[in-house]
């Protein structure tokens, strides 16, 4: 809930508003896996995500704090994901030795039909029988809580059981083999469905109606021994694992196929731009139309077998369909019928088509591939009549693209493309200049250093300066001027346990809302929104599970008033209903100016790191007017933009060159499009914000430390991975924002507590000696990432270097 993974919120569901939270619910671990309230409203339970799990129950309060009763749940109980009512306890653990065979996985369980039993299907086409233990009622004030036994091992069949079910007088099993059989009390049976050779049964669900009895007399033989009744069960719907829904009638003789649904991933979903209709594209080749407002379904399209449907995109008039293939295909489809609107698809990829985008008029349309291509279709006049032909394609970076946007020129009504990569670029092409087999590169722009970059939008008009909203995979949001490409704001985005992987900005339904703007994003497994302008306030942001095993699309609808999104594997598509009036209680809630930002450092505003941080604020005052000076001192709330850095050092963060850099613009031009001026100071309240927001979420870590290691060094005898001393002096005097011999010798006279006066650097071919210190003498031959955190920048780390953060500050020389 929010960034704090193990905070509590407690909300009224008619409205969805929060009216209280409990912080810190569960500190130990990730946060909360499970969570349940009772039927009162009396009691909350919450289950935490540790290794060793803690089970709180909270009895409710306005004022609640503490839990009424905490339990630490032993490892033998297995991972507990899912709360459920007191009477469901974990059954016991069975082994091979429970009934010296081999009982299988257990796949669903049911009551029995007498009620005294459970019954539980495994793969192994068994039955486990339980016996139900309820402690006398004497014994209700005892700890002896209701539990189950296993009694009984039955060999029900050969064939795995998927499902088990009851109806009637019957207990009822689906298989592997698509079989369907019926069992009486005794587990003897009954009847069974074997020749509609279905796939694996995955669901059987019986008719409320109950089954009419026989009109007809059976026609037995003359000559047979027993008579019996005819085999009549009500209706039932039958699903299976290739996405087929059938219906079976009474007489278990008619069966009807109901629909076909996606049987592989769904990968690729867009919304209609002004009708309420949802393509869906799955990799086994079907586009499927809905109406997501009346739940209908309108129309679809099989595609011959193995053309899988990776990407799909309405052009903005919603009269074609934009469709991109895993074998490298695009189809340009009518929209209404999902016919080709061209003779032959294109076939200029041999991989994957990821992005599929269409410009503001319709004239062009790009797409992206996994081999880092972008191709460029364009509308021609042949013979009168508008036709699609392919222009050019230019393999234009280096790792896989993650966006490809259109836009418009700000000086004319000319199309703009744009595709960005994980590469760290950013590249616009020069459409009007591009030819047949030419694809024109206007210019290039590098958007990171350290992360990547993951999604990019236009940003929607909210000031008179025009941006492009990129996300990156350190979560951070970063504004570029759309012209000159300049990195104008970077912002802490949303933390939900990895980075944002795509996003789109809500439409508007009317010009009174303009001024209010929010953007919907996907992370690997969750569905969230964001209120814009993003400023790092960390109230403005909510996000909820939507796939678990990862979400691989979404897609908004034109009214602003739904999200989707996809889930790959999952083979399902869940359609979000967006309450915007929820999100803007929780930032209201939230306080106003800085008090959002406090809690997101150590303490809050009152706490050691912030007075710190003051101190260090007004010090760089005496610093920028002189340590020694005798002269009157001026006081101001201000600093001047070059000490900056230095007290961003001096609290722990430690931004390279180029991002030194990104902040001076961020506040020289901050309100230079408004007023034309250039700012040379920053505040403390505006110091406070851009260190935030530029800092890493989750501080200095061991293991990015060791990353850099890894892929710099080389495994010694020792198995370690290490850099030579030579190697390591090297690299900081030549790679990267590099430093002259000058400035690395400063830095180790002041790492190794030597007094800088008097140092002499020597050149760096030589085994560069000072005339106090020889690096042969400070520094091993072989440097590991550890050596380098403790024995260099003399940090203390954690046990488990591998997930927690560095503990202790560096020893500040300001």
């Amino acid at each position: 809930m929010g960034q704090v993974p193990c905070s509590t919120g407690l909300y009224d569901s008619p409205v969805s508003i929060p009216v209280h939270t409990i912080f810190d619910s569960c500190p130990e671990g990730n946060g909360i896996g499970a969570i349940a309230i009772t039927r009162d409203a009396k009691y909350l339970a919450t289950i935490s995500d540790a290794e060793i799990q803690k089970v709180c129950i909270w009895r409710w309060t306005l004022a609640v704090e503490t839990p009424a009763c905490t339990l630490d749940l032993p490892k033998e109980y297995g991972f507990q994901c899912e709360e459920r009512d007191i009477l469901a306890h974990s059954a016991p653990h069975l082994t091979e030795k429970t009934f010296n065979k081999l009982v299988g996985k257990l796949t669903q369980s049911v009551f029995h039909l007498n009620l005294t039993q459970i019954l539980s299907a495994t793969m192994e086409g068994k039955l486990v029988v339980w016996d139900i233990y309820r402690p006398p009622s004497s014994a209700s004030a005892s700890l002896d809580f209701p539990h189950i036994k296993p009694c009984k091992l039955v060999h029900l069949q050969k064939e795995g059981i998927t499902v088990l079910t009851t109806v009637d007088s019957y207990i009822v099993t689906g298989d592997i083999r698509g079989n369907i059989k019926f069992y009486d009390r005794t587990l003897s049976i009954v009847n069974w469905y074997s020749h509609f050779k279905l796939s694996s049964i995955r669901t059987l669900s019986f008719s409320k109606t109950p089954a009419a009895p026989p009109t007809e007399k059976s026609n037995y033989p003359p000559d047979c021994t027993l008579k019996g009744d005819l085999f009549i069960v009500r209706n039932l719907i039958i699903g299976t694992s290739d996405a087929t829904v059938y219906h079976l009638t009474t007489d278990g003789t008619k069966l009807e196929k109901l629909f076909v649904e996606p049987k592989d991933a769904i990968c690729a979903i867009s919304c209609h731009p002004y009708q309420p209709f949802l393509a869906i594209g799955s990799l086994c080749g079907m586009i499927k139309v809905w109406d997501y407002e009346k739940k209908k379904y309108l129309f679809s399209r099989v595609f011959e077998k193995g053309l899988g449907i990776q990407s799909l995109t309405y052009n903005p008039e919603g009269v074609l369909l934009g469709a991109g293939f895993t074998e490298g295909t695009v189809y340009i489809l009518d929209a209404m019928s999902l016919e080709n609107q061209i003779p032959e698809p294109f076939k200029y990829s041999r991989t994957s088509v990821t992005h599929v985008s269409f410009s503001h008029d319709s004239q062009y349309m790009a797409t992206a591939d996994v081999c880092f291509t972008v191709s460029v279709y364009v509308v021609v006049v042949r013979n009168g009549h508008r036709v699609w032909e392919y222009l050019a394609r230019l393999r234009s970076h280096r790792k896989s693209i993650c966006s490809l946007l259109f836009g418009v020129h700000l000086d004319s009504n000319e199309p703009r493309l744009l595709s960005l990569g994980k590469d760290r670029l950013l590249i616009e092409y020069n459409l009007l200049k591009s030819s047949k087999d030419h694809l024109e590169v206007l210019d290039i722009h590098r958007t990171d250093q350290g992360n990547y970059p993951t999604c990019m939008v236009w940003y929607p008009p909210l000031t008179r300066e025009l941006f492009l909203l990129i996300c990156n995979s350190g979560y951070k949001v970063k504004l570029f001027n759309s012209t000159t490409k300049m990195c104008r704001k970077t912002l802490l985005g949303p933390v939900y346990g990895s980075s944002i992987e795509q996003v789109q900005i809500l439409p508007v339904k009317s010009t009174l809302e303009l001024q209010k703007r929010y953007m919907v994003f996907i992370n690997r497994d969750k569905v969230g929104l964001q209120i814009l302008p993003v400023d790092g306030n960390p109230h403005k942001t909510s996000a909820i599970i939507c796939h678990p095993s990862g979400v691989a699309g979404m897609t908004v609808s034109y009214d602003g008033c739904y999200a989707f999104t996809a889930g790959g594997h999952d083979r399902s598509v869940v359609q979000w209903e967006i309450n915007l009036s929820a999100l803007e209680a929780a930032v209201s809630l939230g306080g106003e100016d800085l008090t959002p930002f406090y809690g997101l450092v150590a303490g809050g505003r009152e706490g050691k790191f912030y007075r710190e941080l003051e101190d260090y604020f007004y010090y760089s005052q005496l610093r920028s007017q002189g340590i020694d000076t005798m002269e009157t001192r001026k006081v101001s709330e201000h600093i001047c933009l070059s000490e900056l850095p230095f007290v961003m050092r001096a609290v722990g963060f430690y931004p390279s060159e180029e991002k030194i850099e990104d902040m001076f613009n961020e506040i020289r031009f901050s309100e230079y499009v408004d007023t034309g001026k250039l700012i040379d100071k920053i505040n403390l309240p505006d110091f406070f914000k851009v260190y935030l927001n530029h800092r890493p979420p989750f501080g200095n870590t061991m293991r990015d430390i060791q990353h850099s290691f890894d892929i710099l060094g080389f495994t010694n005898s020792k198995g370690e991975k290490v850099i030579r001393r030579e190697d390591f002096l090297k690299l900081l005097l030549t790679k990267g924002e590099h430093m002259t011999e000058e400035e690395m010798c400063d830095c180790f006279a002041t790492l190794f507590g030597l007094n800088p006066e008097g140092w002499k650097s020597e050149p760096a071919a030589s085994s560069i000696k000072g005339s106090e210190i020889c690096f042969e003498e400070q520094l091993p031959d072989e440097i590991t990432a550890e050596i380098f955190t403790t024995d260099i920048l003399g940090l203390t780390i954690s046990q488990d270097f591998t997930q927690d953060p560095l503990v202790s500050e560096v020893v500040r020389n300001v």
